[in-house]
């Protein structure tokens, strides 16, 4: 007999233990409107940072900094995160938790401005990871440049992908939840990435752009 998925569900959510400085960001993000990464989603992408020893990371959605300590978490002294967000209040507030948990401004890259417009001037095959923490929508105008900017072995990572439990429920035919299904079918379809779908969160897609 199959055992209780939501029980496992909940003690996978639980497992990880935040760091003050992730707890007080989380608790501005949600008073200033973001959706914040859960801490399980948190600990993926600490490591998947640290299992791809990732030196150069650029983040979409900046938010008020959860997911940025995350990642800074799982990469090692010399690692640099770049993050972008269009929202000037949001960077203020992630710069004061990267400056509350201990890291000098030399790890961190804040550029205001839309993905959109950022991206495209950013080098191509540059980086060890790129995380799309944006709406699925958005991910899905932003992935071919997530895709162009990543290394050979370099980790793709699209939160929201299961969009509130509303993505596996074929009958949901709303915008964003058919933008979050469709994108999970075009990089699970494409040929340069090996991909997973990990449900942790609002899920996380997963993809490495292989060596070809």
């Amino acid at each position: 007999m199959a055992g209780d998925k939501t029980l496992s569900w909940s003690y996978t959510e639980e497992f990880p233990i935040e760091g003050e400085p992730a707890v007080r960001a989380r608790m501005r993000g949600i008073e200033l409107g973001t959706d914040p990464v859960s801490p399980a989603a948190g600990a993926a992408l600490r490591l998947l940072t640290a299992a791809g020893g990732a030196k150069s990371v650029a983040e979409i959605g900046t938010g008020t900094g959860v997911s940025g300590l995350w990642i800074l978490a799982g990469m090692g002294a010399d690692g640099v995160l770049t993050t972008i967000d269009v929202e000037p209040e949001f960077q203020r507030e992630a710069r004061r938790a990267f400056d509350e948990a201990g890291y000098p401004g030399s790890r961190t890259r804040i550029i205001q401005g839309r993905a959109s417009d950022v991206m495209p001037r950013m080098a191509a095959q540059s980086y060890d990871m790129v995380v799309l923490d944006v709406s699925p929508e958005e991910a899905a105008q932003l992935v071919a440049q997530g895709v162009r900017m990543l290394r050979a072995g370099g980790v793709l990572v699209v939160t929201h992908a299961l969009w509130k439990d509303h993505v596996a429920d074929p009958a949901r035919r709303d915008a964003t939840t058919v933008a979050a299904r469709e994108l999970g079918k075009t990089l699970r379809d494409e040929d340069r990435l090996h991909t997973s779908l990990l449900p942790v969160g609002d899920g996380l897609l997963v993809a490495v752009r292989q060596a070809r």
